[in-house]
């Protein structure tokens, strides 16, 4: 089975940026959506950001749209998070997911990387 490996989490001052990868390893045999959530302690988790195979469609929240992109290089296995102005709310455990369908990862994902520690100081 494809895993799913998170990288790029760390300590990032409030306004500042941070970008994220995942990794896909192993032999794809679906074209698959891949997507980021988050969680913080506590709290329920939320989802981030969305696109599709083709990186043609993309999904974000209201919360994160004009600061947070998600791309893609299928060439590299490679998704990625372009986190800018963040927040301090935004502290979490970033995660990266798999599913067959856009518009399921929304809300649920076939796979799940083990994630990545994101800190937004003051």
């Amino acid at each position: 089975q494809v895993q799913l490996v998170e990288s790029g989490g760390g300590l990032v001052q409030a306004g500042g940026s941070l970008n994220l990868s995942c990794v896909a390893s192993g032999r794809t045999f679906s074209r698959l959506a891949m997507g980021w959530f988050r969680q913080a302690p506590g709290a329920e988790r939320e989802f981030v950001a969305a696109i599709a195979w083709s990186g043609g469609k993309t999904y974000y929240p209201d919360s994160v749209k004009g600061r947070f992109t998600i791309s893609r290089d299928n060439g590299k296995n490679t998704a990625y998070l372009q986190m800018n102005s963040q927040k301090r709310e935004e502290t979490a455990e970033y995660y990266c997911a798999e599913e067959e369908q856009l518009v399921v990862l929304t809300t649920e994902a076939k796979y799940w990387g083990q994630g990545t520690q994101v800190t937004v100081s003051s």
